[in-house]
C-alpha cells in the first residue's frame, strides 16, 4: 500500500508571490505562500499527507484501516480526499463552528461527518468534546488509526520538509516569517526548520482573541482553524519570536484587503496574517523581507467572511463591497 502518484504528487510547491499592491507603500517586502492552491484547497495538504504516508509506512495503516481524525474542516477535506484515494474509510468529528461549505466537501470526498453538539463540560470547550468522541470511536472499531494532527509529530515535520524548505529556496532566510496558529503544526515545523539552520528569521504567531496558546483569555472565536481553547501538544514556548493577538473582525478586514488589493480571495486565518503585518508594520526595519502562510481558500467563507450581512450581525461591522482602492 502506497500513497503516491496522482493527487499526492502535486501537493506543495506552492506559488511564493510578492504582494505589491497591499504593502506598496511600505519599505519592506511582503510574499505570500500561496497554500490554497494545494489540491485540496489548503495548507493542511502537507500533513495529510505526511501524517499518512508515514503511518502506511509505519505499518499502521492497512486497506482494511478506518481513518479518523478531529478536525474544524480543512485537515479533513486533506484527509479525506487522500483516503478516497486509497480507498480508506475516513471518519472526520466536528463541532457546529465548522461551515457547510467544508463539511459539503468532506462528504463530496466520502468522508463520513461525526458531529458533536455539545461543548466539554469542564472546559467549554468543543475541542476536547471532539476529541473525547473519537476516543470513543477507537473503541467501536480497533482497526482505526488516528492521525491526531495535536500530538504527532509528522504534523510538523511535514512543514520542515516542505513549506519552509520551499520558501528558503526562493527567499532564503528571510528577515520575518508571519505564521497563524492553531495544531501548532505549521509553525513548530517552520520554527524547526529555521532554528535548525540558525537563520536569524524573527517568528511572528498570528492568534486571536479568546485562544489561549500563548496564554491568552479563553473566550469565544467566530472561525474555524485559527487558534485553540486547549494547549496543543505540539505547543512549545519558544514557538514564536512575537505574538500578534487578533480580533474576528481584524480577520475579516485583513481579507478584505486582499481581495481588494492583491485579488486573493482567502480564509480568516489569511486574513489574521495580513492584519498581523499591518499591525507591526512600523516596527519593521525598512529592507526587510517578510514571508506570510496564507493557508486556505476563502470560497469556504462566503456564508461568513464574505458575506456582509453575516459580518454586521455576528461581528458589529458595516461594510459594503466596493471596487474602489
Amino acid at each position: 500500500m502506497k500513497l503516491e502518484g496522482g493527487i499526492a504528487d502535486v501537493i506543495g510547491g506552492t506559488p511564493l508571490i510578492r504582494l505589491g499592491r497591499l504593502f506598496a507603500d511600505r519599505p519592506f517586502q511582503v510574499y505570500g505562500k500561496l497554500e490554497w492552491m494545494n489540491p485540496g484547497g489548503s495548507s493542511k495538504d502537507r500533513p495529510a499527507l505526511f501524517m499518512l504516508r508515514e503511518a502506511i509506512r509505519r505499518g499502521e495503516i492497512s486497506k482494511d484501516t478506518i481513518v479518523i481524525e478531529s478536525s474544524s474542516g480543512n485537515l479533513a477535506i486533506s484527509l479525506a480526499q487522500l483516503c478516497r484515494y486509497l480507498d480508506l474509510r475516513f471518519i472526520c468529528v466536528v463541532d457546529p463552528r465548522t461551515t457547510e461549505q467544508h463539511k459539503q466537501i468532506i462528504r463530496s470526498f466520502h468522508g463520513e461527518i461525526n458531529m458533536v453538539t455539545e461543548p466539554d463540560e469542564k472546559t467549554g470547550e468543543f475541542l476536547p468534546a471532539r476529541i473525547q468522541r473519537v476516543k470513543e470511536l477507537l473503541r467501536q472499531w480497533p482497526q482505526a488509526y488516528w492521525t491526531n494532527q495535536y500530538g504527532n509529530q509528522d504534523n510538523y515535520m511535514a512543514h520542515v520538509n516542505t513549506t519552509m524548505r520551499e520558501i528558503g529556496e526562493q527567499l532564503g532566510a528571510v528577515d520575518y516569517l508571519f505564521c497563524a496558529v492553531s495544531s501548532c503544526g505549521t509553525i513548530r515545523g517552520c520554527m524547526e526548520y529555521i532554528r535548525n539552520r540558525q537563520w536569524p528569521t524573527r517568528i511572528v504567531a498570528v492568534d486571536v482573541l479568546g485562544s489561549v496558546i500563548f496564554g491568552g483569555t479563553k473566550g469565544p472565536r467566530k472561525f474555524p482553524g485559527m487558534g485553540a481553547g486547549i494547549t496543543p501538544g505540539l505547543f512549545r514556548p519558544d514557538l514564536a519570536d512575537y505574538v500578534v493577538l487578533l480580533s474576528d473582525e481584524e480577520c475579516v478586514l485583513g481579507c478584505r484587503d486582499l481581495v481588494r488589493r492583491e485579488s486573493i480571495l482567502t480564509g480568516a486565518s489569511s486574513g489574521g496574517v495580513i492584519s498581523a503585518v499591518q499591525k507591526l508594520s512600523d516596527l519593521i526595519p525598512a529592507g526587510s523581507v517578510c514571508a506570510v502562510i496564507l493557508p486556505d481558500r476563502g470560497e469556504r467563507y462566503l456564508s461568513t467572511v464574505y458575506n456582509d450581512e453575516w459580518v454586521r450581525q455576528e461581528l458589529g461591522l458595516e461594510l459594503r463591497s466596493s471596487y474602489g482602492g
